[in-house]
């Protein structure tokens, strides 16, 4: 294992022909304070965070990411990595060093391997519409403009097949990053194993990704979509789903979900204003078995809105219809051991027709299956063994202070508090829940020891702490 050298201890200042020389060594554009074009590039797709980074350096490849980490570390300046932003990790301060890879499109297929090499950049719309046209598909997550490089190094939790194969981690083959000596190095199970294993699961802590590959499944079609009802129907609808999980095969990946949507134009007029309920749905097999297993739901009580069909893997996104464009949104996660009769009552009771909640999505995202076992080559994605996934998020409205809703949606954490595991999970931590703590309960003891050790020897003076953050052996929670 090749140990990173001490970094400055402390920043220093920029002169102008550092920058300038900066801007030479790259091929990416960079941006300053006041630049055209600085406020949109240090934007992603959740605007609850503000980032207000000493530069930015729009990466237009490796070679780029390469010099402004080399930059960083001569300057002493932390590194903070932005792609799309669905999962910001909070704000980044204004010593900071910003990479954005959205420039890092390159995108290729091996259809005999049933693999794709992606770069830091892409996107899942990209690899979805591409591997379609090989028969192919990826574990990819609900949304498609969400990167590929983050949603996978926190786990990869896919809505579609994650039952069935696992999470995305632990079908990816290597990883080509940068680390914090300013090297270019190629992770995989026969090549710097140590940061292989810490990364898939690890999130952004060990150097900034510049491409990755991992494997393609031979799937072409879905029978998806989702199920609403009116929010008075709430109960019947949520008993009836716990039931019909407690049976689910592994080739099904399913979800119920309260929600509570603006009256807007983009809003489907039937879910305008008012409280609904809907069942999400991801099925493997034939059609008509497919029906036959929703059809207690499609009976719990009258539909409103059936979206349910075989459609093409290409149209996995009209699962969830998550919102194609940037918003401001409050999150609070949690992973579950059980769900039960009497979990469903307190969620109602938190976040029912009755209970006058602001939070505006309560999503309740079956697990086990697959994504309780080791899929391919060990990593540290953690509860296994936890049961389901809870997520609730408040929007924030335009020109409105995120500060008021930061609380929005912790009352419903609260009340399931009975059945919520203890652990956590990387990619089910919101912006105002990445504290070293909860970090920390992401991983078993001797699993964080041993990322705590790997982040000593790969990154000992914390340059990459803008995240999901593991602290070196030896060092303070705030380092």
């Amino acid at each position: 294992m090749t140990s990173a050298p001490n970094l400055p201890s402390g920043p220093r200042p920029f002169s102008p022909r550092d920058i300038r020389t900066l801007t030479i060594d790259v091929a990416g554009p960079v941006f300053l304070p006041g630049d055209d074009g600085y406020a949109e590039e240090a934007t992603g797709f959740n605007r609850v965070v503000t980032h207000r980074p000493a530069v930015i350096v729009g990466a237009a490849d490796a070679a780029d990411v390469l010099s402004a980490v080399r930059f960083a570390g001569r300057y002493g300046r932390p590194v903070a990595v932005l792609s799309t932003g669905h999962g910001p990790t909070g704000d980044v301060p204004e010593d900071a060093v910003m990479i954005t890879t959205r420039r890092m499109t390159g995108l290729s297929i091996d259809a005999g391997e049933r693999t794709v090499r992606v770069e830091a950049g892409v996107r899942w719309r990209q690899v979805v519409t591409e591997a379609a046209v090989h028969g192919l598909a990826p574990l990819v997550g609900s949304a498609a403009e969400v990167g590929v490089v983050g949603y996978t190094l926190g786990g990869g939790l896919s809505v579609t097949m994650g039952r069935a194969f696992g999470w995305a981690a632990d079908h990816v083959q290597w990883i080509d990053l940068v680390t914090a000596d300013g090297e270019l190095r190629h992770a995989s199970r026969d090549s710097e194993d140590d940061l292989f294993w810490a990364l898939r699961g690890g999130k952004g802590n060990f150097g900034v990704v510049t491409a990755m590959e991992f494997s393609l499944f031979p799937v072409t079609q879905l029978y998806a979509g989702a199920l609403y009802f009116s929010g008075d129907d709430a109960r019947e609808v949520l008993h009836a789903y716990q039931r019909f999980a407690a049976t689910a095969p592994e080739e099904l990946m399913s979800s119920a979900v309260l929600l509570r949507l603006p009256d807007l134009p983009t809003v489907p007029e039937i879910m305008r204003g008012r409280l609904t309920a809907a069942v999400r749905f991801s099925w493997l097999g034939p059609e008509a078995d497919g029906e036959e297993l929703i059809a207690p739901l499609r009976a719990a009580a009258p539909v409103l809105l059936d979206t349910v069909s075989l459609r093409p893997f290409t149209e996995f996104d009209a699962i969830s219809v998550d919102p194609p464009d940037g918003i401001s949104s409050v999150e609070h996660f949690a992973v579950l051991d059980e769900v039960t009769p009497e979990t469903i009552d307190a969620l109602l009771e938190v976040a029912g027709p009755e209970s006058g909640a602001r939070v505006n999505v309560v999503d309740l995202r079956q697990l086990g299956g697959a994504l309780s076992r080791y899929s391919g080559a060990p990593n540290v994605v953690g509860t296994r063994d936890a049961a389901f996934a809870v997520f609730a998020f408040a929007f924030v409205p335009p020109g409105e202070d995120p500060e008021a809703y930061r609380t929005v949606g912790s009352e419903v954490m609260e009340r399931l508090e009975p059945w919520l595991s203890v652990r956590k999970h990387t990619n089910f931590l919101g912006a105002d829940d990445v504290t070293a703590e909860r970090v920390r309960l992401a991983f078993d003891a001797p699993t964080y020891a041993r990322l705590q050790e790997i982040k000593a020897a790969r990154d000992p003076a914390n340059m990459f702490r803008l995240n999901h953050n593991i602290p070196p052996a030896g060092a303070g929670a705030g380092s």
